[in-house]
C-alpha cells in the first residue's frame, strides 16, 4: 500500500531531527582566525567586519581564555604590522621578537594546549601587499619559498603547532617541510592553503590588516598569477595532491561558501583533514544583511557553516566560531 514510507516521520520535533541527523557542529570544528597590533589595551573594530577586532597582545591573552573556556581549542593567527617595518623582502618576518613570535608565545603561556596555527605570507610584511618578493614587475617564486621557509621555522621555535602558508607559490610545501625536519621541528605540522582561489571575497581582511596590493606601475594589481582561477575546479585536486605529496599534513579550500563543490572533490580525493576557510567576504555580507533586517542572522549563519561541514569539511576557519559556539 501507499505510503508504506513517510520521511516526515523522521520530521516530526526537533528531538526527532536531532536523533537523526547527518551533520552535527561542535566546538571542535573550528578554527579562530585572530588579528594582532600593536600596543596596550587596543581593541580595533574592523569597519568592514561588525564586531570583529583587532587586538593587542595583553587583549589577545585574555581573548584565548574565553574562546576556551567555550571549547574552541585552535586559533589561527594574523598581525597587521606597521608600514615602517614592511619592505620587499619580509626581513620583518623573520624577527624573533616580532609581533606574530610574540603572540604564539602569549597564546602558549595563557593556554598552553591551544593548538596555534599562523599565517605563512608575506603580504602583511610587504609594501606592495603581495604573498612574496617582487622583481621586475614579477612574483618571484623560488626567492619567496626561501623566505617563507625561514619564516616557518621562526614561527615553530616561538611555539606554533601549525604552521599555515596561504601564499599559493609552487613548491614551498616542500621547502617548509624539509627545513622544519632540518632543524628538529618534525611535529610541526602544515596547514596548506591548497586550493585558494582568486576571489573578491578577500577584501573586508585585506582591511583588518592592511595588506591589499598597491596601485603602483608595473606591479600587479591582483594575485591571478599565483592564486587560482575560480573557472577551474579539476586544477584544485592537482594543486592539493601536490601538497600532499610535498609535506602537507592538512590541505585548505579558500573560499568556503562558492566553493563547496571544491570541498567534496577534495574530501573524495585525499585521506587527510580538509579545512575550510570562510572567508571575511562571506562573514560581511550576512553581517550587513542581517543589519538591515534582510536575513537572520544566526539562522543564516548555522546554515552556512552546516553546509561547509556537510561537503566535507574536517575544520573551519570562521569569524563565527564564537557566536556558533554560544549558540550550540
Amino acid at each position: 500500500m501507499y505510503p508504506l514510507r513517510r520521511n516526515r516521520r523522521l520530521r516530526t520535533s526537533e528531538s526527532m531531527r536531532s536523533l537523526v541527523r547527518e551533520t552535527i557542529i561542535s566546538p571542535n570544528d573550528f578554527i579562530v582566525p585572530l588579528f594582532v597590533v600593536e600596543g596596550t589595551g587596543v581593541r580595533e573594530e574592523i569597519a568592514s567586519m561588525p564586531n570583529y577586532y583587532r587586538l593587542s597582545l595583553d587583549l589577545l591573552k585574555k581573548e584565548v581564555k574565553e574562546l576556551w573556556e567555550l571549547g574552541l581549542k585552535s586559533v589561527l593567527l594574523f598581525v597587521k604590522v606597521d608600514d615602517k617595518l614592511k619592505d620587499n623582502s619580509g626581513k620583518e618576518a623573520l624577527n624573533a621578537n616580532g609581533l606574530m613570535q610574540r603572540a604564539i608565545k602569549t597564546v602558549k603561556d595563557a593556554v598552553p594546549n591551544m593548538v596555534v596555527m599562523t599565517d605563512v605570507a608575506l603580504d602583511p610584511f610587504s609594501i606592495y601587499g603581495h604573498d612574496g618578493i617582487i622583481s621586475e614587475g614579477k612574483i618571484i617564486n623560488d626567492d619567496t619559498n626561501a623566505v617563507l621557509a625561514e619564516m616557518a621555522l621562526s614561527h615553530a621555535k616561538a611555539g606554533a603547532d601549525v604552521v599555515a602558508p596561504s601564499d599559493m607559490m609552487d613548491g614551498r610545501i616542500f621547502e617548509i617541510r624539509t627545513l622544519l625536519e632540518d632543524e628538529g621541528f618534525c611535529d610541526t605540522a602544515i596547514m596548506s592553503y591548497s586550493a585558494k582561489y582568486a576571489s573578491a571575497f578577500y577584501g573586508p581582511f585585506r582591511d583588518a590588516l592592511d595588506s591589499a596590493p598597491v596601485d603602483v606601475k608595473d606591479i600587479p594589481k591582483d594575485k591571478k598569477t599565483y592564486q587560482m582561477d575560480y573557472g577551474n575546479r579539476d586544477e584544485a585536486i592537482k594543486e592539493t595532491l601536490m601538497d600532499i605529496d610535498e609535506g602537507a599534513d592538512i590541505v585548505m579550500v579558500k573560499p568556503g561558501l562558492c566553493y563547496l563543490d571544491i570541498v567534496r572533490d577534495i574530501k573524495e580525493a585525499v585521506n587527510v583533514p580538509v579545512a575550510v576557510y570562510q572567508v571575511s567576504g562571506e562573514y560581511a555580507m550576512i553581517k550587513a544583511a542581517s543589519e538591515r533586517g534582510w536575513l537572520d542572522h544566526n539562522a543564516v549563519m548555522m546554515e552556512q557553516v552546516n553546509a561547509i561541514k556537510r561537503a566535507g569539511a574536517t575544520m573551519i576557519a570562521s569569524y563565527f566560531a564564537k557566536d556558533v559556539v554560544k549558540l550550540l
